[in-house]
């Protein structure tokens, strides 16, 4: 890759790495292919999908860590709405 090309990607990546690491609220809790995309495998794994009990035991969890790592986060009791 020529120089100016390294410069692009780099610009490329960070851009996802940010809107990946500011997305917050109900976003945090989904798959992020374009973020994947940003690789240059040209591959679209698919996730394996927990069931329903296991995936709500995880969300959880992860919220619970939230607590842990952020206790001084804004908070929010706005409902998911799908756009």
């Amino acid at each position: 890759m020529s120089r100016e090309d390294l410069i692009a990607e780099a610009k490329k990546l960070r851009k996802g790495i940010r809107k990946h690491r500011d997305s917050t609220g109900h976003e945090l809790c989904w798959h992020h292919p374009a973020l994947w995309g940003l690789l240059p495998e040209q591959q679209d794994p698919l996730p394996t999908v927990p069931e329903w009990p296991e995936f709500l035991r995880g969300c959880i969890r992860y919220r619970q860590s939230l607590d842990i790592q952020l206790p001084n986060a804004a908070r929010s009791h706005e409902e998911f709405h799908k756009s």
